[in-house]
Order: C-alpha cells, then sequence, then structure tokens
C-alpha cells in the first residue's frame, strides 16, 4: 500500500507547497494525494504532476497520510524525492 511507500522513502516533502515545488523543480519520484482532501487542492497537485510525467498514487485518508509521514498533522499531499 502507499502508506507502506511513504513510510520506506528516504526523504519526503509534505504538503500541497512543498509537493508542487518538488514537480516544478523535477525532483519528486513519486506524489501521493489523499482522496479526503479537497478536491481545488488535489487536482492542481495531480494536473502538475501529469504534466511532469511523476506518477501520482491516492490513498484513503489526510490523517493515515500524516501519520506515515510522522506528523501529527493531516497531510493532503506528499511527494516521495529521488
Amino acid at each position: 500500500m502507499s502508506y507502506e511507500k511513504v513510510l520506506q522513502a528516504q526523504q519526503v516533502l509534505v504538503g500541497t507547497k512543498q509537493t508542487m515545488r518538488a514537480l516544478k523543480e523535477g525532483s519528486a519520484q513519486e506524489v501521493v494525494v489523499a482522496e479526503d482532501a479537497d478536491p481545488a487542492i488535489t487536482t492542481k497537485i495531480m494536473e502538475a504532476a501529469n504534466k511532469a510525467g511523476v506518477p501520482v498514487t491516492k490513498v484513503d485518508s489526510m490523517k493515515k497520510l500524516g501519520e506515515a509521514c510522522k506528523i501529527q498533522v493531516r497531510a493532503a499531499a506528499v511527494a516521495i524525492i529521488r
């Protein structure tokens, strides 16, 4: 499951701004997006990832995604860095 990918990744950037920055810089290997996040936010991230040719994986919960990143808050998006 994608939560395990996030847990096993050596470096991740958490949050929409950090994820968008990683996509623009070309350092994102994969993007993980929570399905229960605001569609206005996730749509922009998924479009940017598709444009950059970066695979997008969806998970069901912002809360679980935040926990997988070892943070105390929910996360809408995470970029796994090369």
